[in-house]
This record gives C-alpha cells, sequence and structure tokens, in this order.
C-alpha cells in the first residue's frame, strides 16, 4: 500500500504542471487542461487487441498485446495513426481499467504488453502495470514510443519496461521542425536512446525468437529522406553496435493530409529503401530488422474501433 500512496503522490505531481515530456508544456492537467498532447491527467486509448504487425521478436505468433493511446507529444505531420495522435477518438479508461486489460490481454495468449504511444501517461502507466503486476502479470513490457522522451521520466520506468521499442526519427534538425515542430529531436532522442540502453544494455531473445529484454530502435524511411536515414543508422550503430537492433521500415503511406505537401505525398521508391538497406549492410549491422514487398497501404494501420476496452 505505500508503494501505490507514492505512486499516487507522484502522479498527481507531474500532472500539475506536466514536465513528463521535452515539450515541458506545464499545463495542469490533473485539473483538466490539456497539454501539448492534446490530453489531461485522464486515460484515453482507442484500441487494446493482439497485434501480428510489429518486429517479429515482439509479435511472434501468438500476437502483441498492444494498447494504442490517444493523443502524442509529436504529432508528425505525416501521421499514420493521426486520429489517435490528435486526439480524435479514444474511449477513457481508469487506472484499474488499464491493469484488467493488460491481465485481459495476458489471458489471450500475448507475447507481450505493448503501450503505443506512452509518453504522455508515465505515471498512470507506472501504476497500472504495478497493479497489474500484483494481480498476476508475467510477460514482458514494451515501451513503444516516437523517440521524444524526458530523461527524467524514463528513469521512473526502470523495473517496469523490459523492451524499448523506441523510434529514431529524425538526425536532421530541419526536417523534424518541418514534419514534427520539434527542432531539438535529435539531441532529445539521442540522450533517452541513452537512458533506455542505459535500463537494457544487452538484447535476450529466447529460443523461440521472442526478445524478453532489449532495446529496438525504428527508422521510418521518408520519401526524400535518405540521408536523413543514413544519419540516423550512423550514429546509432556507432555508438550501440550490436547492444541494439535496428528496425528500417519501408512501409509510409501518404495519408489526405499531406495530400500537397511534397515529397511526403507519395511513397518511398523501392531504390530509396534499396540505397538505406545497402548502407546499413555495408556498416556491418547485424542486428536489423528489413521489410520485404508492398508494406505502404493504409490496410496496415489498425481500426481504432475500442476492441478490448
Amino acid at each position: 500500500m505505500t508503494a501505490m500512496k507514492s505512486l499516487l503522490t507522484k502522479e498527481q505531481t507531474d500532472m500539475e504542471a506536466c514536465s513528463i515530456c521535452p515539450r515541458n508544456c506545464r499545463a495542469n492537467r490533473a485539473e483538466g487542461k490539456t497539454g501539448y498532447c492534446g490530453v489531461s491527467s485522464k486515460i484515453l486509448a482507442a484500441r487494446a487487441a493482439l497485434h501480428y504487425w510489429e518486429e517479429p521478436c515482439i509479435s511472434g505468433r501468438e500476437g502483441s498485446g498492444t494498447v494504442f493511446f490517444s493523443g502524442c507529444n509529436l504529432r508528425c505531420i505525416y501521421c499514420q495513426n493521426f486520429q489517435i495522435a490528435k486526439n480524435e477518438t479514444g474511449r477513457e479508461i481508469t487506472v484499474e481499467r488499464l491493469a484488467e486489460i493488460f491481465l485481459e490481454l495476458q489471458e489471450k495468449g500475448a507475447n507481450n504488453i505493448n503501450l503505443v504511444t506512452p509518453s504522455h501517461y508515465v505515471p498512470q502507466i507506472r501504476e497500472a502495470i504495478q497493479q497489474a503486476k500484483n494481480g498476476g502479470l508475467s510477460l514482458p513490457i514494451v515501451y513503444n514510443c516516437g523517440g521524444y522522451e524526458g530523461v527524467e521520466a524514463l528513469q521512473s520506468l526502470e523495473g517496469f519496461v523490459d523492451i524499448y521499442l523506441t523510434d529514431f526519427k529524425y538526425m536532421d534538425v530541419d526536417l523534424a521542425q518541418n514534419y514534427s515542430k520539434a527542432g531539438d529531436y535529435p539531441q532529445i532522442a539521442m540522450a533517452a536512446l541513452k537512458e533506455m540502453v542505459r535500463q537494457q544494455p544487452r538484447p535476450v531473445i529466447e529460443e523461440n525468437g521472442l526478445m524478453k529484454r532489449g532495446v529496438i530502435v525504428r527508422h521510418l524511411l521518408l520519401p526524400g529522406a535518405v540521408k536523413n536515414a543514413k544519419a540516423v543508422v550512423k550514429y546509432v550503430y556507432e555508438t550501440y553496435g550490436n547492444q541494439v537492433y535496428l528496425s528500417l521500415m519501408s512501409q509510409y503511406t501518404p495519408l489526405a493530409q499531406v495530400s500537397g505537401i511534397s515529397p511526403l505525398n507519395r511513397k518511398v521508391t523501392r531504390r530509396e529503401y534499396e540505397r538505406l538497406i545497402d548502407y546499413t549492410l555495408e556498416m556491418g549491422v547485424i542486428n536489423a530488422y528489413i521489410q520485404e514487398g508492398e508494406t505502404a497501404r493504409e490496410s496496415f494501420i489498425p481500426e481504432f474501433d475500442y476492441e478490448g476496452l
């Protein structure tokens, strides 16, 4: 009971003048105000279900127990999940209900609990994980984020998160500012990744191919941005080598909101992706996932229909 009270007190403090993420917007989310992320302290989610489209070491055959949270501290103009990132959809759930959802996903045979866009709910998630563990949760916790994370918030997750599945979107400051209004993204992402690797310095893969602990760095190749992608690969590999897995994605899908914005209004070409993969192999990267075939389709974007909530 003492630990529970401590978590609740920290949650209230964090939410009264929110500084959980690097936006540091200081909104009083505890009183119902919304921060840059677009949400107050109330948890909003859009889906909780088995998900099969993550990296093989996360989804496996059984699927990843994925919870999609509403709101986002980046809200990139090309966002593939814009409905929930902009808080256009979401159902309110309590911390207690979130803990129950984790346990229900475990009962359904999930390989892990996968928290998608969780950054603005760190205190509530921490509490829900503790409650679920008290109720028998034994699955690895996956923190699936955009890479724009506060180091202090990540430190508060030590002992709660087993796998960091993080984006590293930009090394190019101009792209970061123009696409995500976050010119400081490269520095923030580097500091966040350093903390993630400190907590999980070595990947642990079971015989069945599933990851139990570790860090996976995702990069979604954007059209016309091969140079940026190469810079991300170079930094991550030269800094961490095989301590982390790279996941290089070609699935960028141009949606209606970028129809008039070049080059975001087109798909990534096969040649662009091949150039990135060739560079990655030349660097000597061993631990990497790549995509094959046609992945840039809206059918790969989940239905945010409140399943499992």
